[in-house]
C-alpha cells in the first residue's frame, strides 16, 4: 500500500471515528514521514486534545517539531509528555523523553 492509500484509509477511519487515537496517531506519523510538519503537528494536537494520555503522541510530536527546528515547541511538548508518562507510570517513555529534553535544552 502506498502512502497516499494509507492516508486515504486513515482519513476514512477518522471520518467514522474522529476520536480513534490509533488512526489519528498513524495519520500524524504518515504526514511527519512525508515532511508535512504543519499537518502532522495539527494531527498530533487533535490526538492529544482528544486523548491526553496517549504518551507516544507527545514524544513523536516533539521529534517532528525538533526536526523542523521548532525547538521551543518541541521542549513544551516533551514537558507535557513527561507529565503524561509520570501519570501513566510509563518509565520507558519518561526516560526517552527526558533524554531528548536534556539534549534540546543542553
Amino acid at each position: 500500500m502506498d502512502k497516499v492509500d494509507k492516508i486515504a484509509g486513515l482519513r476514512e477511519i477518522l471520518e467514522l471515528d474522529p476520536k480513534n487515537s490509533f488512526a489519528r496517531y498513524g495519520m500524524a506519523m504518515e504526514l511527519a514521514n512525508r515532511g508535512e510538519t504543519a499537518a502532522a503537528v495539527g494531527e498530533f494536537d487533535t490526538l492529544l486534545a482528544n486523548d491526553p494520555g496517549y504518551t507516544a503522541g507527545y514524544f513523536m510530536a516533539a521529534q517532528t517539531l525538533a526536526k523542523a527546528a521548532r525547538t521551543a515547541e518541541a521542549i513544551e511538548r516533551l514537558k507535557a509528555g513527561i507529565s503524561s508518562a509520570v501519570r501513566s507510570g510509563n518509565s520507558h517513555a519518561l526516560s526517552e523523553m527526558q533524554a531528548m529534553l536534556d539534549e534540546l535544552e543542553g
